[in-house]
C-alpha cells in the first residue's frame, strides 16, 4: 500500500510527459541490469561516469541489446578515482552530457524493473540528476541481488556469517568472473547472479 502511494505522488511530480512511458506496465519477463561508474561512494557530491546496462527476457541475458556510455563530469577526475575504475579524463571528452545520457538510460530502460547489486547506490546516482532533470526519481521496481543471495544463504541456516562480497557471491555460485571490472562487465556478471539465485529458488 505505501509503494502505491509513494508511486502516485511520484507520478504527479512527473514535470515532463514525454517521460511518462517510465510508469507504463512493464513488459512481461523482461528485466534491466545496470551499473554505474563513479568519482567517489557519496550520491551528494559525486558524479557518473559510465552507465553500463543489458536486458533480461525470460532466462536469457540479451547482451545484443547492452547499453554502455561514458558520461562528461562537471569537475576533473581525481587520481585517486582514476586508480579505481581506471577512466582518466581523457576518455570522458566525448562523453554524453548528463542530460542526454539520462534521456537514452530511461529509453532503454523503459518500464522495466531495475536489477542490481548494491542497487540502492546506483539508484541514488540516477535519481540525483533526474530529480532536478524531470521531478521523479527511478519509478521502476528494484531487485537486489546482494538480497537474494543472503536469503538464500540464511533460509536454512540462523544468523549465519555471509560473505557479500560481489566476487565471494560469484565464486561461491560457480560463475566465471570476468577479469574487468567496469559497468557493462559488472552488469552482465549480476544478470548472471540474479538468473542464478532464480533458478536456484525454482528447486
Amino acid at each position: 500500500m505505501l509503494s502505491k502511494i509513494k508511486q502516485h505522488f511520484n507520478r504527479k511530480n512527473l514535470n515532463n510527459d514525454n517521460y511518462a512511458f517510465l510508469f507504463d506496465k512493464p513488459p512481461e519477463g523482461e528485466y534491466v541490469v545496470y551499473d554505474t561508474e563513479t568519482t567517489g561512494l557519496n550520491p551528494k557530491v559525486d558524479e557518473i561516469l559510465s552507465i553500463g546496462a543489458l536486458k533480461i527476457r525470460g532466462d536469457k541475458i540479451i547482451t545484443s541489446e547492452k547499453f554502455e556510455l561514458f558520461v562528461q563530469p562537471k569537475n576533473l577526475i581525481s587520481e585517486e578515482s582514476i586508480k579505481i575504475h581506471q577512466i582518466r579524463n581523457i576518455d570522458l571528452q566525448n562523453g554524453s552530457k548528463p542530460e542526454e545520457a539520462l534521456d537514452k538510460f530511461l529509453h532503454f530502460v523503459g518500464s522495466r524493473p531495475l536489477i542490481g547489486y548494491y542497487l540502492e547506490f546506483d539508484v541514488a546516482m540516477i535519481n540525483k540528476y533526474l530529480k532536478p532533470y524531470i521531478g521523479i526519481k527511478l519509478p521502476q521496481k528494484q531487485i537486489e541481488v546482494s538480497s537474494m543471495y543472503y536469503n538464500l544463504k540464511t533460509k536454512y541456516i540462523p544468523n549465519p556469517n555471509v560473505n557479500l562480497s560481489f566476487d565471494a557471491i560469484m565464486k561461491d555460485l560457480g560463475l566465471p568472473i570476468f577479469g574487468k571490472h567496469d559497468a557493462i562487465n559488472d552488469a552482465i556478471m549480476t544478470a548472471m547472479i540474479y538468473l542464478k539465485l532464480k533458478n536456484i529458488k525454482k528447486i
